[in-house]
């Protein structure tokens, strides 16, 4: 049984190392914001086929994503948005506002009324307060989130310094505020979390638990945290959250079964 536990954990490792080689090389890519599509005249709308809005982590960017859009696009999503909120934020609430108007405006353009929204790690979280706080619920139907610290991490102590370390730690306001009541939110939530999630400590804080709220969780195994948005595995299931049925009327924690190990 150690020896399964050690050999799985080495995998993962091994995963993460290839993952961040990867996105190393890819980053410079992402740094410079992507071109929008022109404004689509209203006829051209299709029911059913909302726009997707990505969103990064902390420190990272869009091209973390690149895998997913690939297969967003296969998969019939033709109008994919990736948000990169400001390297100077230092406030969550601040980039959940950039991506409020980041939503009006792809709805504008589109001709759509709603959106989904798939956040990675802090982007979860980001998305997660404007749906709840700032009125986002009437925009996202559906926001999957990817490792996100929805209880609050203590990894890297150290990373305080940051303002927004300091709100992804337990207890903090802005965590608070998402603990608080939200009746009525119209969005249904879908929330990945990993057993070998090294960035979430302890790994359940990537699981969301509140009343008030329609929520998905699921739980994948053998995969850290850098793999999530790129690994075949997660990426099926996000898929499958997106085409899932909306939010119903009445609001309910669900459990998921596990989304499936790489071990």
């Amino acid at each position: 049984m150690e020896l399964t536990k050690v050999t799985t954990l080495m995998k993962a490792a091994a995963l993460e190392l290839a993952v961040l080689t990867g996105h190393l090389v890819l980053y410079p890519s992402g740094i410079v914001a992507e071109r929008l599509s022109p404004s689509a005249p209203p006829a051209a709308a299709l029911p059913g086929r909302r726009p997707v809005v990505l969103l990064h982590g902390f420190v990272d960017n869009r091209s973390v994503f690149v895998l997913l859009r690939r297969a967003l696009a296969r998969h019939g999503r033709d109008h994919v948005e990736s948000l990169n909120y400001s390297p100077l934020t230092c406030d969550l609430r601040a980039a959940a506002e950039e991506l409020g108007r980041r939503v009006e405006e792809t709805c504008a353009r589109t001709g759509q009324a709603e959106v989904d929204v798939v956040g990675h790690s802090l982007g979860g979280l980001v998305a997660r307060y404007y749906v709840q706080r700032l009125g986002g619920d009437a925009r996202v139907r559906t926001l999957v989130m990817l490792g996100t610290p929805h209880s609050g991490t203590a990894v890297a102590p150290l990373a305080d310094a940051h303002p927004l370390v300091r709100q992804m730690r337990p207890g903090s306001e802005v965590l608070r505020e998402l603990a608080g009541p939200a009746p009525g939110c119209r969005t249904r939530f879908v929330s990945f979390w990993s057993d070998l999630d090294q960035v979430m400590v302890p790994v359940e804080t990537a699981r969301l638990d509140h009343p008030d709220l329609l929520v998905h969780n699921v739980r994948v195994s053998g995969i850290g945290h850098l793999a999530l948005p790129v690994h075949p595995t997660v990426v099926a299931g996000v898929l499958e959250a997106l085409d899932a049925a909306g939010p119903s009327a009445g609001r309910a924690r669900q459990e998921e079964p596990d989304a499936g190990s790489v071990a």
